[in-house]
């Protein structure tokens, strides 16, 4: 085979190949739903991140129900539990916080970032109402772990109009 024809053989496989790997990472980020998190500048602070810091960040999540509980995990390392604000609606867990870069990085010179700094907001939708009296919640290892009560349906009731 002529060697021009080898090389444009190899270079357009390598093409596809490489398309191939984008669309499938393309696709299961987007089938994250929300895990894509943005991260935004706390504007009172001379340690916020620089501007060519990056400003998305992943915080996976999973939940999963037993028989009477829904359970949410979501990965949130390099966080100390008071750093996190948590709450729970019936049908929703926002987690807030503040993820701030060690000491100043004036002078740095960075060779890769691939870390997210600044404010985040990450809402994890729950598959059933749930009620958040009983609620379980543990930090340890960089994953937020909470468990929630389903709560009871309320069966349908007949109205008797007056």
């Amino acid at each position: 085979m002529d060697p021009l024809k080898q090389l444009a053989s190899q270079l357009e496989h390598g093409v596809v190949r490489a398309w191939d790997a984008l669309t499938e990472g393309w696709r299961e980020l987007s089938r994250s739903s929300n895990a894509l998190t943005r991260f935004t500048a706390s504007g009172r602070n001379d340690n916020d991140p620089p501007p060519e810091f990056l400003r998305w960040g992943l915080l996976p999540a999973e939940t999963w129900e037993t028989a009477k509980s829904v359970i949410i995990r979501v990965e949130i390392p390099g966080m100390n539990r008071d750093d996190l604000d948590v709450v729970v609606t019936d049908t929703a867990l926002r987690i807030r916080g503040e993820r701030c870069s060690e000491g100043d990085q004036h002078g740095r010179l960075y060779h890769l970032m691939e870390r997210a700094y600044g404010h985040f907001e990450r809402v994890v939708p729950l598959p059933y109402r749930v009620d958040s009296d009983g609620a379980e919640i543990s930090y340890e290892h960089g994953v937020l772990t909470v468990i929630l009560e389903k709560s009871q349906p309320t069966p349908p009731r007949q109205l008797t109009i007056p």
